[in-house]
């Protein structure tokens, strides 16, 4: 092979490999083709690396902490060791802590138990439902939504005028997202920090959709606390992390009672207990710990940080410019975006066609090419609302989701790729778009259980 051949295979090939690349799908106008998995944003598939180091430890699985065996002591060093790696990857200082959880949800509902009483929480409505929604579970705390900026600016602006007239001045905390689930538009962190400390309140950053794709750095950002989950960051093994500053979480109550959480329990001459609980990571990690899920985090975060962010981000920004460029080519497509077409962004576009139902677009795409994306409100409902709120309305046809009396059926198509995405993948989708539009559906699609699904 020559070298430009050489050079012309590389370019079509995703710089991070993940397990199913060579998975063949059917096609319902027959034949077979490789699955082309756009829904990244959702769950990303895991990267060859981080199966493969999995499959190495699995045989050494051993419980961990306070086991006297070998493995449980091997186990023990490598669940620890992964706190550390990911420590690093989110420049973590000597204070913070990095806590293990089930997810970003999980996160943030975690600092959501640990806030202090009568704090005040002002959110974005444009946030992912992970980050809008745990807040109000706690009855002694305020939450103020702040409606849906048009510019970064604004973004800043409207932040700093309602922390300026909160009332009273007491413990508050900021809660934004570093890149929009829906628009892939990445949000002025550092900037919405500097607002929120001006004024005396805190900031968690809902990296779920900014990690896999930027460099995340705590004291860069000068953010609070950050979130993330391993199942978007090509390690879906059922963990996520929550890192930050410690106090408020040593101050609060853990977030689950049991072993591993207390260092000390004791029976009093009344009949009850005392408990002592610990003030490091593990007063919050109650339970057998999740070790490869937090293990496959960890090397997830190695293998970003040796592929080298500055080339994945070069590549993936010449990803979504073939995206965009092809998707402008299509008249019927409208393509939501809350900052501008100018606006910077990871790999996640959301869409509507004209004519077209969301859910039947989506169904097309999987059944008559062999490509998966996400159709729907994709768990920011407020935002996808308000971006679709002066689009025409949607055909009432296939996989039409179900909506309130006087409201519209509203949903949209969300493609999202990332380091593990050839470049056949995203062809393969602005092509199918393209046919779709110009031809229409080439089979027959009926609803099932609410979704669009091909007719039999």
């Amino acid at each position: 092979m020559s070298v430009s051949a050489v050079a012309a295979d590389r370019s079509v090939c995703a710089p991070l490999p993940v397990l199913g690349r060579d998975v063949r799908v059917p096609l319902v106008t027959g034949g077979e083709v490789d699955y082309a998995a756009l829904d990244y944003a959702a769950s990303a598939p895991a990267l060859q690396r981080v199966w493969d180091d999995v499959a190495a430890y699995a045989p050494y699985y051993g419980s961990v902490h306070r086991g006297a065996g070998y493995l449980s002591q091997l186990s023990t060093d490598l669940f620890e060791n992964s706190r550390r790696t990911i420590e690093e990857f989110l420049g973590c200082g000597a204070e913070d802590q990095v806590i293990f959880t089930r997810s970003t949800t999980d996160s943030l509902n975690l600092l959501a138990s640990v806030l202090p009483q009568d704090t005040r929480v002002f959110v974005f409505e444009t946030e992912h439902h992970a980050s809008l929604l745990p807040w109000e579970q706690r009855a002694d705390v305020a939450v103020t939504y702040l409606n849906a900026p048009r510019t970064p600016q604004q973004a800043v602006d409207t932040l700093e005028k309602a922390l300026a007239e909160r009332e009273p001045y007491g413990p508050a905390l900021v809660c934004v997202t570093g890149a929009s689930n829906v628009t892939g538009e990445l949000w002025p962190v550092r900037e919405l920090a500097a607002a929120a400390h001006a004024h005396g309140a805190r900031i968690v950053l809902d990296a779920a959709q900014l990690a896999p794709h930027h460099p995340v750095d705590i004291a860069e950002l000068d953010v609070d606390w950050v979130a993330f989950s391993g199942h978007k960051l090509y390690a879906p093994f059922g963990a996520g992390v929550l890192a930050g500053r410690a106090d408020w979480l040593q101050e609060a109550a853990p977030y689950l009672a049991g072993g591993g959480a207390s260092r000390k329990v004791s029976r009093r001459t009344d009949g009850g207990v005392d408990v002592e609980w610990h003030t490091t990571a593990a007063r919050h990690e109650a339970g057998s710990p999740n070790v490869i899920g937090a293990y496959a985090i960890a090397s997830a975060c190695r293998a970003l940080s040796e592929a080298g962010f500055e080339g994945l981000i070069a590549r993936e920004q010449a990803l979504i410019t073939r995206v965009r460029e092809g998707l402008a080519e299509v008249p019927e497509v409208n393509v939501l975006s809350l900052f501008g077409d100018d606006a910077a962004r990871v790999g996640v576009l959301s869409f509507v066609v004209e004519g077209w139902n969301s859910s039947h677009f989506a169904a097309a795409l999987s059944a008559e090419y062999g490509i998966g994306v996400r159709d729907g409100l994709f768990c920011a409902h407020p935002l996808v609302r308000t971006l679709l709120g002066s689009a025409p309305q949607e055909p009432g046809e296939c996989g039409a989701p179900d909506s309130a009396p006087g409201e519209r059926s509203l949903n949209a198509i969300r493609v999202s790729f990332g380091a593990g995405t050839p470049d056949e993948h995203v062809d393969r989708f602005v092509r199918a778009v393209k046919e779709l539009v110009a031809d229409g559906a080439r089979w027959n699609y009926r609803t099932e259980d609410g979704r669009c699904v091909p007719a039999v």
